[in-house]
């Protein structure tokens, strides 16, 4: 195959995986800029809804603060505790989350300092219902497990399209061509111009947001995949064994046992058993992690208080490495609030791509003139 041939066959390629995907990807993207800087805009509102805390002294224990919000809900037996996220900062609340049958989600705002609930987010203008519906439509367009596939397909495509794209870089060739944009010249070339500049200076990006989506959709197989290859066993499943009339271990206890086999770790959540024989996870996060939640876990069997599994965020297996990098890729938070800024554009970048790459498309189609009988034409 010569290269004439096998430029013109990624070309073809190229084009067309473009106009299939290309809304899809659009959607997706515009939505992903939407949530770069979700948590700062939804905690802007909350600190609007519920106020100002102010410290005063230490934070009251998270079961201290677990008693007061139980007793709420105790005569609703259709509302289910499923998790709490404790305060990472001084003037933040406590946020437990119910779930109902209908599994809508409730979050509970309690003051970490005098133990009073301040709010929930079934507020009707709340910012968080929004969220919920910008970011179904991000990775399943709203329409569950189907719409969750369609958009891993769209994924592993993009990521074809933008190698296929970097290869048909003229920049190549001429580096000053490939990113240089004549604002001056026929529109053909000038968007031409945006394109492929647009295309290269983000295709990177949106390989990683896009390959890192298609990884997650499809995780059944790309986890079990990424394990074998790099020789990582997955970790066993943990299970808390029954035990008749036996009551869950004190939460108090189980938060020193998890507290003990991770020192120097900091308590970002717990995730409660939804079924007899699950375990009751706690996450922790290390000063040395970047990830805010912390990628650090211990599981514990909810009867006996022991302990199931320990995930060690700074003793990973390769494996886990991989597997772990996947959220700063995705959200792009690698870089810090530079390329969370960045990103905010990288998903804009699926849009001009693709009017960008429709509008050449078109040019395409048309006939071209005879220039020869223009010419002829001029000196008569």
């Amino acid at each position: 195959m010569t290269y004439k041939t096998l430029r013109n066959f990624v070309f073809a390629l190229h084009r067309y995986i473009g106009l299939a995907v290309g809304l899809i990807a659009i959607i997706v993207g515009l939505t992903g800029s939407l949530l770069v800087f979700q948590s700062e805009i939804s905690d802007f509102q909350l600190h609007t809804q519920i106020g100002t805390i102010t410290p005063k002294g230490k934070m009251l224990p998270v079961e201290v603060v677990l008693n007061t919000i139980t007793k709420i809900y105790a005569s609703q037996p259709d509302f289910k505790l499923n998790r709490v996220y404790v305060p990472t900062k001084p003037d933040e609340p406590f946020n437990f989350f119910y779930v109902t049958k209908e599994d809508d989600w409730i979050a509970n705002y309690v003051h970490p300092y005098t133990g009073a609930v301040l709010g929930n987010n079934l507020n009707p203008y709340s910012l968080d219902r929004f969220y919920r519906v910008i970011y179904a439509l991000h990775y399943s367009l709203l329409v569950g497990d189907i719409g969750y596939k369609i958009v891993g397909t769209v994924g592993l495509l993009v990521c074809i399209l933008t190698i296929t794209g970097i290869f048909l870089w003229p920049g190549w060739r001429n580096l000053l061509t490939g990113f240089k944009i004549k604002l001056d010249a026929h529109p053909k070339r000038v968007n031409f111009d945006i394109h492929k500049v647009a295309g290269v200076m983000t295709g990177m990006f949106l390989f990683f947001t896009f390959f890192t989506g298609f990884c997650w959709n499809f995780g059944e197989f790309s986890e079990p995949f990424i394990r074998a290859i790099t020789f990582s066993p997955h970790p066993q499943e943990p299970v808390s064994q029954l035990i008749p009339n036996q009551s869950p271990v004190k939460l108090n206890e189980q938060l020193q046992i998890g507290q003990a086999q991770l020192p120097g770790a900091e308590l970002r959540s717990i995730y409660f058993p939804q079924k007899p024989d699950s375990a009751l996870m706690i996450r922790y996060k290390f000063p040395q992690e970047t990830d805010d939640g912390g990628k650090s876990y211990v599981y514990l069997d909810q009867y006996s208080g022991k302990v199931l599994r320990v995930d060690n965020a700074l003793k990973p297996l390769l494996g886990d490495r991989i597997l772990n990098s996947f959220d700063p890729l995705h959200y792009g938070t690698f870089g810090g609030l530079p390329t969370r800024i960045l990103y905010v554009f990288v998903g804009l970048t699926p849009l001009i791509l693709f009017i960008t790459g429709f509008v050449m498309w078109q040019y395409r189609k048309r006939p071209t003139p005879d220039f020869s009988q223009v010419r002829k034409n001029s000196w008569n």
